[in-house]
């Protein structure tokens, strides 16, 4: 491996150091966090029934109201209502007419228990709007007017006459919730100088995965602005706020493999988001508010909002077929990235799941086509590193001749004069490494978010989109409490593919060229174990691959493609001829000639 080569894998290295860093950073200690209201259990099997529990009232801050039916609403005891399809099961309650729990049918957590993205107990779904003072939806029992297989209205009425109307209607066969919030013959009760209501909704959403680590760095609260090329977020495992008063089409409270999303058709008018991470022990996972504005249009008899829900798994195809943007909640990387991971990295994973069940052969076959398609310019690479062994009596002569480091410029001159005598480029190396880095990264985004390989196992692992934990022990070393047998693979893989390659090189008495060749052989490998012993075994699998591919393609290139003797003769041959230099050459020789005389005069000055 050339030293061009090794600043390639430096800077990539560097790159991917920087990334993981950015998303990698160990969550802190968060504070002891309020205490949580008991969650209440479900009656699961009850759809289309109406189920009595306890009105939840707190005797310290019981409000007295003016309006005779906001107080009997107001002590009234609660019932919940089950709607169920195929893919949801949502149990709303008459306390807020809110959502009380959702649950995403045919997934189970790591601990094979069902999936509630909203917890009974633990969500909060609230709409404020003053009539003519603050009501506060959450606080009042509405009526139960109308149930169906599909859809629950409920009512909140006012003395003074008219009503605030809530109407979920569960779509058939699918993930979706619909949503409209009607107020009805309150022109009278709404002051003509109130444009808006207030959207308070506040989730715990719980732990669903392994690695507590991996899914709070893929976990985020996002925000999209109509028509944005992509989402705003905070999370990712930190705490995090942001306000705007600009319109916000909708926002999603984003697990590592599950969203729940909510989409004003009429766009929000303001947006205040909070997020954050709860300790590892914890049952839950992160914390997420948002308190959103939509604005109304006052005056009228009658008041409509609507309002859409997704609550489901993040599928790239299942969530860009809404046709809402929903799929960019998914993190597949920057423009370009995110170009080759929908157009090229997705359409293949998902051609060959249609024929193929065993994910693990998916992600050979995968790596097969990549390394096919980048074969041309990791020939050029691997090429330029076998002609640089080549060279290797050539530069032991150089360095015995410049064994000083005020000659080391001489002795730069001389090598490039040596690489153009045998056709070698010293950029050759390097550069096709680095347009291999959108497809590194490319991985790096897709295998921690392909919810296709949750749950699913291959050899040792149990989970690919999790780490394969071979051992595992209670306290943390290292930042560690596991043994990934992929990663460790994989960096053993790296080691003798790095030690392979360097031999034949001579880094001579250049200290910086030593301490690159050390930092490829020993510190980058380990450096991608602590990187890799965290994250998708199936990210792990896939670069144990690619280590081995790269491997075989380096050693058919120096036995069959590169000729070592046809080099040293063509260099041979050009001993006792001037080669031509080119103009770049030209103007370095000239800056070199002017930068000697400089330091002559520098020293006849003294």
């Amino acid at each position: 491996m050339d030293k061009n080569s090794i600043i390639g894998f430096v800077l990539i290295f560097l790159i991917m150091l920087g990334f993981f860093g950015y998303q990698g950073r160990q969550v802190q200690k968060q504070q002891a966090i309020q205490a949580q209201l008991d969650s209440i259990a479900a009656a699961e099997a009850l759809a289309d029934t109406v189920t009595y529990i306890p009105s939840v009232k707190e005797e310290e801050t019981v409000k007295v109201y003016s309006d005779s039916l906001l107080n009997a609403a107001a002590n009234a005891d609660a019932q919940l209502v089950t709607l169920s399809n195929d893919k949801l099961e949502v149990t709303f309650t008459t306390r807020g007419a809110q959502p009380y729990s959702v649950m995403v049918k045919d997934y189970l957590t790591y601990g094979k228990e069902p999936i509630y993205l909203l917890q009974g107990g633990k969500s909060e779904l609230g709409y404020i709007v003053y009539a003519p003072t603050a009501v506060d939806t959450r606080k009042f029992n509405f009526q139960v007017v109308q149930t169906t297989d599909t859809t629950v209205v409920m009512r909140l009425p006012f003395a003074q006459g008219g009503y605030i109307e809530q109407t979920y209607t569960l779509l058939p066969d699918s993930y979706s919730v619909n949503e409209q919030i009607s107020f009805v013959g309150m022109g009278n009760l709404i002051p003509r100088n109130v444009g808006s209501i207030d959207v308070d909704f506040d989730a715990y959403i719980p732990r669903m995965e392994k690695g507590y680590k991996n899914e709070t760095q893929y976990s985020r609260l996002n925000y999209y602005f109509p028509d944005d090329s992509k989402p705003g977020n905070i999370g990712n495992g930190r705490k995090g706020e942001k306000r705007f008063n600009n319109n916000i089409e909708w926002f999603a409270f984003q697990q590592q493999f599950f969203s729940a999303i909510m989409r004003a058709p009429g766009n929000f008018s303001y947006g205040e988001f909070n997020i954050d991470f709860l300790p590892k022990g914890d049952t839950d996972l992160m914390h997420c508010k948002a308190l959103m504005r939509a604005d109304i249009t006052p005056g009228a008899n009658r008041i409509d909002v609507p309002f859409e829900f997704y609550f489901g798994p993040n599928n790239y195809k299942g969530l860009k077929a809404y046709g809402h943007s929903y799929e960019k909640v998914i993190p597949l990387g920057g423009k370009i990235i995110g170009l080759f991971t929908k157009y090229f990295i997705i359409p293949m994973f998902d051609w060959l799941h249609t024929g193929i069940a065993n994910f693990g052969l998916i992600i050979l076959l995968m790596t097969i086509a990549i390394k096919i398609v980048v074969l041309p310019f990791a020939y050029k690479s691997y090429s330029s590193s076998a002609k640089m062994a080549a060279l290797k009596p050539f530069m032991e002569k150089i360095n015995a001749k410049y064994p000083k480091q005020e000659d080391a410029m001489k002795k730069q001159q001389e090598t490039m004069e040596l690489y153009r005598k045998a056709g070698v480029s010293p950029m050759g190396g390097c550069l096709p490494m680095l347009l291999q880095l959108p497809i590194l990264w490319s991985m790096f985004r897709f295998f921690p978010a392909s919810i296709e390989l949750r749950q699913q196992p291959f050899l040792w692992a149990e989970d690919l989109s999790a780490y394969d934990d071979i051992i595992h022990w209670n306290t943390s070393i290292l930042g560690m409490d596991h043994i990934s047998l992929f990663a460790l693979l994989m960096a053993v893989s790296m080691f003798f593919y790095s030690k392979i390659t360097m031999q034949g090189q001579n880094a001579g008495n250049d200290p910086n060229a030593k301490m690159m060749q050390n930092m490829s052989l020993y510190v980058m490998p380990i450096m991608m174990f602590f990187i890799g012993n965290s994250l998708s075994s199936g990210l792990s699998y896939y670069y144990l691959l690619s280590n081995i591919i790269t491997f075989a393609e380096t050693y058919a290139i120096r036995k069959w493609m590169v000729k070592p003797d046809e080099i040293v003769a063509k260099v041979k041959a050009a001993e006792n001829k001037p080669a031509p230099k080119s103009k770049w050459q030209q103007r370095l020789e000239e800056a070199q000639k002017m930068q000697r005389e400089m330091q002559k005069n520098q020293k006849g000055r003294r």
